[in-house]
């Protein structure tokens, strides 16, 4: 695990102003590459449903049990309007960029609890077997 030299654990937040300045490929590669330095990512303005699906595609590509075990992705959202659907069988839909994203290797960050308002997560100091993409 990455650390700060005192055997800390590297968390960068990263400010919505960074992201908007990059394409898709430049964020994803961003996320990938500090990710795979076991850096744990708070994303100040989250990932739009988009945006998580290319960075799932992309990390499943690069993949590699013996140095990349894949991440752990939590976002925090804010329910949109409910749609007639939603309303039938008591579901809000989402939609839309998240309010803020958590993303970190999958073999060292679980999240442990989340619901609308946080997320909670926990770093493990031992490397644990992936279960996240």
């Amino acid at each position: 695990m990455t650390n700060n030299g005192n055997g800390g654990v590297k968390i960068n937040l990263v400010s919505k102003a960074k992201l908007d300045d990059m394409s898709l490929q430049e964020k994803i590669r961003f996320i990938l590459d500090e990710v795979q330095q076991d850096v744990i990512l708070v994303l100040e303005e989250g990932l739009d449903p988009n945006e998580e699906a290319k960075l799932i595609e992309s990390t499943m590509i690069e993949i590699d049990p013996d140095n990349f075990t894949g991440i752990e992705m939590e976002s925090q959202r804010n329910p949109d309007e409910v749609s007639i659907i939603g309303k039938l069988f008591r579901r809000s839909t989402y939609g839309g960029k998240a309010s803020m994203t958590v993303v970190g290797p999958a073999d060292k960050l679980r999240t442990v609890y989340k619901d609308g308002d946080s997320i909670e997560a926990m770093v493990l100091s031992e490397p644990q077997e992936a279960t996240a993409v």
